[in-house]
């Protein structure tokens, strides 16, 4: 193993006391704020790793979820309904993609485009619909509790997560859908409708990819790992040197992906994720995929991911992954 903070070995069995993130392993999970690799290697709140498969087309993706709920603790429509929210969200973004758009910048400078609010209203309407008594929290509309005030379920999703990407024209965005059952995420759905690649996480369930088995890979040394991150900018101030630690270390430091970088994790083609400032959208549709392909999906300090959310709490910004 290797402590990123010390540049020291560690064995096997010994846990390295290293920077405010947290180990992720195929094979080992660690919960304290550390990094180790065994004979599997390392992951964070984005950091996991994968091993590569085959995949059938995706007409075999709806047949997977299908699988997924006869025998998973997730209600069957509701693993359906994913599938549904992301197809309708397909057919409002790709008919958008590579066309001239206009582009507003939010709050917080990041760009929005009517392919993101019109997707994102599509899978508002959907669930309205069909349970009416569930929570949503979308990326351009924030957060709604269920009629009566309910949020036992929650769907998280963000219609276009990598808007740049988007209106670059690069097909290395995704669609993500995320439902939470008090406020852990039991399922997730990581959509890429131009290229016709689809993950489903569901908890207790392999993960799959166009309806075939995945799993995380083997990396036995950080040195070997191929690691992947959205932005270099993303690491500032107390984020900027731990990531530099374990970056220099390994095999082959990349950049550019959004959520595409999960999925090519889950299905065994990078080894980590490292990512900072993230919110739930951002994140908790990878977390049941990375999970089911064998991989672990912590934040900085270890922790599982979960969000029960409320206005105030987003006010507050009461939420892991910032």
């Amino acid at each position: 193993g290797f402590d990123a903070s010390t540049g020291r070995s560690c064995n096997t069995s010994e846990i390295c006391p290293g920077p405010s993130m947290a180990l992720a392993s195929a094979a080992v999970a660690t919960p304290a704020p550390s990094w180790r690799a065994t004979n599997r290697v390392v992951e964070r709140v984005g950091m996991t790793f994968s091993v590569a498969t085959r995949s059938r087309p995706r007409a075999a993706a709806r047949r997977s979820v299908a699988a997924a709920a006869s025998s998973s603790e997730v209600p069957a429509e509701y693993v359906a309904l994913a599938a549904d929210l992301v197809d309708a969200a397909a057919r409002i973004t790709v008919k958008h993609f590579r066309t001239p758009l206009e582009i507003d910048d939010k709050n917080d400078a990041s760009p929005v485009t009517i392919a993101d609010k019109g997707a994102e209203a599509a899978m508002r309407a959907l669930v309205h619909e069909r349970f009416p008594t569930h929570a949503i929290f979308g990326e351009e509309e924030g957060i709604e509790l269920g009629e009566g005030g309910l949020q036992e379920w929650t769907w998280v999703f963000d219609p276009i997560d990598g808007t740049k990407s988007f209106i670059t024209g690069k097909p290395l965005w995704g669609t993500l859908v995320a439902l939470l059952h008090n406020g852990e995420p039991v399922l997730g759905v990581l959509d890429q409708p131009v290229l016709k690649e689809r993950w489903v996480g569901v908890k207790g369930q392999p993960s799959t990819l166009n309806g075939e088995v995945i799993s995380t890979c083997r990396c036995v040394s950080l040195g070997d790992a191929y690691l992947y991150s959205t932005t270099p900018y993303m690491f500032e101030g107390d984020n900027l040197m731990p990531y530099k630690e374990v970056a220099k270390h390994v095999k082959v430091p990349m950049f550019g992906c959004d959520c595409y970088a999960y999925g090519l994790l889950a299905a065994g083609h990078c080894d980590l994720v490292i990512e900072a400032d993230l919110k739930p959208y951002d994140y908790m549709a990878l977390v049941p995929i990375i999970k089911g392909a064998g991989g672990v999906f912590t934040d900085w300090k270890g922790r599982e991911l979960r969000w029960e959310g409320s206005q105030e709490a987003l006010a507050a910004g009461e939420f892991q992954g910032g």
